[in-house]
């Protein structure tokens, strides 16, 4: 399976995802710029983490403006798996992938720590991998992690089986409603999240907890 991997100006964590990916699908993917006409063939895009554009306006809302962002749109309403960590998930909610906003952490600080996530729906194409409520750690690394969503579309998302993964035993680190740690568009083939399961995906991280949504998105052998 072919992956891509999209960068703007600021990200940083671009490079810990090509590796991810490397590893796990057997070959690297390719690398997108944002101002690149188009996106390679590939069954996975993925936005990383970092600071684009240095997080001016809103986290991801300059990124979410480039018109790469439009073939994004076309390759995910074709069904195309789309991934977006942390800053990327911040773009993709800007972009209107993703419903709700990201805002500023409930503590005002920037938090760097490992966390517990539970897998709320283990039925997508990311998250066959883990079982129904399975609790894995993750490192987080954000400032503006704090997910909220009006009534509505709260409810539409946990009825509709949309949020993949929840902050687990007391470890919200940013005050996400419902602990919301990820979420997913209705048609499964999008997800968002906060925590960076690509740095800790073997034992020189101290574990592979994310090792699994990257063998699953890529229809890789774990």
């Amino acid at each position: 399976m072919k992956a891509a991997v999209i960068v703007f100006p600021g990200l940083n964590r671009d490079r810990d995802m090509i590796t991810a990916l490397t590893r796990i699908g057997g070959r690297k993917p390719a690398i997108v710029w944002h101002q690149d006409a188009d996106i390679p063939d590939a069954d996975l895009i993925v936005i990383p983490g970092g600071f684009s554009y240095g997080d001016y306006l809103r986290c991801g809302a300059i990124a979410a403006r480039s018109p790469i962002m439009d073939r994004i749109r076309e390759r995910a309403a074709r069904g195309v798996r789309v991934l977006g960590v942390c800053n990327g998930f911040q773009i993709l909610i800007e972009a209107g992938l993703l419903p709700g906003a990201l805002m500023r952490n409930q503590s005002l600080k920037f938090v760097c720590r490992e966390v517990k996530l539970e897998v709320v729906n283990a039925d997508t194409a990311f998250t066959r991998g883990y079982h129904q409520g399975q609790v894995i750690r993750c490192p987080v690394a954000h400032h503006d992690g704090n997910y909220f969503a009006d009534a509505e579309t709260l409810a539409r998302l946990e009825g509709e089986s949309q949020v993949a993964f929840r902050y687990a035993e007391g470890t919200n680190p940013n005050g996400s409603l419902n602990d919301i740690a990820g979420i997913l568009n209705r048609d499964k083939n999008v997800l968002g999240l906060m925590p960076h399961p690509e740095n800790l995906i073997e034992a020189a991280h101290g574990g592979d907890d994310g090792r699994a949504l990257f063998a699953t998105a890529l229809k890789a052998v774990a």
